[in-house]
């Protein structure tokens, strides 16, 4: 390699010294049992919502509505509101539901904060013109009439398969929402709001008159037609028997009561989690019903509460954490180290191999093989942590993981989807006429096949012994090149957004063997290269979801910088001198304390609507990508030897 060989990069010894405070800094976050977890944040929604179902309950903690207080004053934006990630827009919706919180802790309404918020809101449109989920928020504490949220009659939990509208032709996150939803739509409740508290000075126009709740501007003529369809059935609302319904409320019920899931939840989602709370809470049931009460108690093991402040997660990530992790401590390590061990045989104890959840009514005949995103969460196994965890499984090395492994590598054969790729939990979830239903403004109704969940199951299923010829790889890898964007970028589905998507078909492409002289390969490289930054980093913002150009961003971040770096050395790049100025970056932007600083959000839950910060992105991640650069550099060689 001459004057290209990786070994001349200036830095070792510095390099070596990041990595050792890195992976020192991770050994600290591991468990004794082995397993990892770090905080997963949202935007204000989560905690503002947290906030008002002590008030619909009417269970106020003051001192810890003091600190989530905090917590969204913090994060208040210069625009008056609250944006969907950091420093991002005003977001109408998660705005409304601040102020909401804000006032119900206590805050005064004159206050300059609040006076700022109001008048953003109302610029904006008012609170009417704030989403679905919102106005059913709105709703339960009767600041809006109910016909201000679109018709979700409790018939859809009979809807038969073949119905063009049922509940298994949505997502599961869509679906585990929903179900408590519909009882609580269907009963009307009022939150107790024990302080009176109100927020009829965020409407432009008094709620009593509006008759415009649901409009356009429609995505599609399909938009106009649910719409009229709407409309229809809040007139047949009325004439359906209430033996029936009572009925339908049993299976409701039924529903949850199956996957209430302990102390993880409902879904392991704080929104389906909060309104199984209020579905419990409206049917009657005492705080201390075991029902009721593991419910509550899912909630609030989602707290992060700090000396000053608290908020509220969406859920908890410890598989994913751990398999993330634990590929970098096998980086850095070696695969068959003692911490890669255990969250290994943390891991293992996760595996579900007895319950077929809600995917089996697409794939009745599939063995269970699969990961959770959460601690528990049988009924929703997640194909993407199925295959960061088998790759992870395969790389330690123990003979014990055999099994394991082979049935997580049937179990995700079998969820491949119809073009070829894979959703996250479920198959063929690509209806998207659904997502123009009025419930749907928010768009997120499916579970699609995504380029970054196929990568990973391509990468899981070469590293572990599937040649690129055999039909689930070939169709794979033809759906992916078909995805491929014109700048030469793959869309990132659950990670934010071009950068992230363009590493996980690099290492894809990689594990199946396909070269550096590939076309697609040059063009994603051309990519990455041209997305570089001045400083030697890369990042990319939320606002790629809405139209802004893909991978940029304003500064560099140390997620992006590792999954770019490792893109390009995935591609046989390493040698390139754009790797070694990506690691130079990570190597100065590294704390004292061996981790590194990421306010800019890195994840997405769904793209315009809901975005997430991994905490623990901005720590494995970069080790992960220092630790193999230096491999590289000792072997001296280009080719990456595993599929993550």
């Amino acid at each position: 390699m001459a004057a290209e060989t990786l070994t001349d990069t200036p830095g070792e010894a510095m390099l070596a010294t990041t990595i050792a405070n890195a992976t020192a800094a991770l050994a600290r976050r591991q468990n004794a049992d082995g397993h990892f977890v770090f905080e997963l944040e949202a935007d204000a929604t989560i905690p503002a919502e947290y906030v008002l179902l002590e008030h619909f309950l009417d269970r106020i903690e003051p001192d810890l509505e003091r600190r989530i207080g905090v917590y969204l004053r913090e994060i208040q934006g210069e625009h008056g509101g609250w944006p969907l990630f950091h420093d991002g827009a005003f977001n109408l919706s998660a705005s409304v539901k601040a102020y909401f919180a804000l006032k119900a802790i206590g805050d005064d309404p004159d206050a300059p904060h609040m006076a700022r918020a109001r008048e953003a809101i109302l610029a904006a449109g008012g609170a009417e013109r704030s989403n679905v989920f919102t106005r059913a928020q709105l709703a339960l504490f009767g600041e809006v009439p109910w016909h201000a949220v679109p018709v979700m009659p409790l018939e859809l939990l009979i809807a038969p398969l073949w119905f063009p509208i049922n509940l298994w032709r949505v997502s599961y996150w869509s679906r585990t929402v929903i179900v408590p939803l519909l009882v609580l739509m269907h009963l009307k409740p009022r939150a107790r709001n024990p302080r009176g508290v109100h927020v009829r000075e965020l409407f432009r126009d008094d709620p009593a008159r509006i008759r415009d709740w649901i409009r356009g501007p429609y995505r599609s003529p399909w938009g106009r037609f649910f719409k009229g369809l709407d409309s229809l059935l809040r007139r047949i609302d009325p004439l359906v028997p209430g033996a029936f319904r009572a009925r339908l409320i049993e299976r409701a019920k039924a529903f949850v009561i199956e996957r209430l899931n302990g102390e993880d939840g409902l879904g392991a989602i704080y929104p389906a989690m909060a309104n199984s709370v209020m579905m419990f809470d409206t049917l009657g049931y005492s705080p201390d019903h075991p029902h009721a009460a593991i419910a509550w108690a899912s909630v609030r093991k989602l707290l992060v509460v700090e000396p000053e402040r608290a908020y509220c997660q969406p859920c908890l990530s410890p598989v994913w954490d751990t398999g993330l992790a634990g590929h970098a401590l096998a980086e850095t390590e070696g695969g068959q180290s003692a911490s890669v061990a255990s969250a290994c045989g943390w891991l293992r104890g996760k595996q579900i191999t007895e319950l077929a959840g809600d995917w089996a009514v697409a794939r009745p005949d599939l063995r269970p093989g699969g990961w959770a995103f959460q601690y528990e969460n049988a009924h929703y196994p997640d194909v993407d942590d199925t295959a960061v965890v088998g790759m992870l499984l395969h790389r330690n090395g123990d003979p014990s993981h055999a099994e394991a492994i082979a049935r997580a590598r049937e179990w995700i054969v079998g969820m491949q989807c119809r073009g070829g790729g894979w959703g996250a939990f479920d198959v063929d979830n690509d209806h998207d006429v659904l997502n123009h239903i009025p419930f749907a403004d928010h768009g997120a109704l499916l579970d699609p096949p995504t380029a970054d969940v196929t990568a990973r199951c391509v990468s899981f299923l070469a590293q572990t012994g599937t040649r690129p010829n055999e039909p689930v790889l070939a169709r794979a890898l033809a759906w992916l090149r078909g995805e491929q964007e014109k700048d030469g970028s793959w869309f990132g589905r659950w990670g934010t957004n071009y950068i992230y998507g363009t590493w996980s078909v690099l290492c894809a492409f990689n594990a199946a063997g396909i070269g550096r002289d590939d076309a697609s390969v040059r063009r994603a490289v051309r990519f990455l290269l041209d997305t570089q930054r001045e400083d030697g980093g890369w990042g990319e913002d939320e606002e790629t979801y809405a139209g802004a150009p893909p991978g940029r961003y304003r500064e560099s971040t140390p997620s992006h910088t590792a999954w770019a770096v490792l893109g390009l050395m995935a591609a046989g790049e390493a040698a390139d001198p754009a790797v070694a100025r990506g690691i130079a970056w990570l190597a100065r932007a590294q704390r004292a304390d061996g981790e590194w600083e990421e306010k800019p959000y890195n994840a997405v839950g769904f793209p315009r609507v809901f975005y997430l910060r991994y905490h623990g992105y901005k720590q494995y991640f970069p080790l992960l990508a220092l630790a193999r650069y230096r491999n590289l550099a000792r072997a001296n060689m280009r080719e990456v030897a595993w599929g993550f």
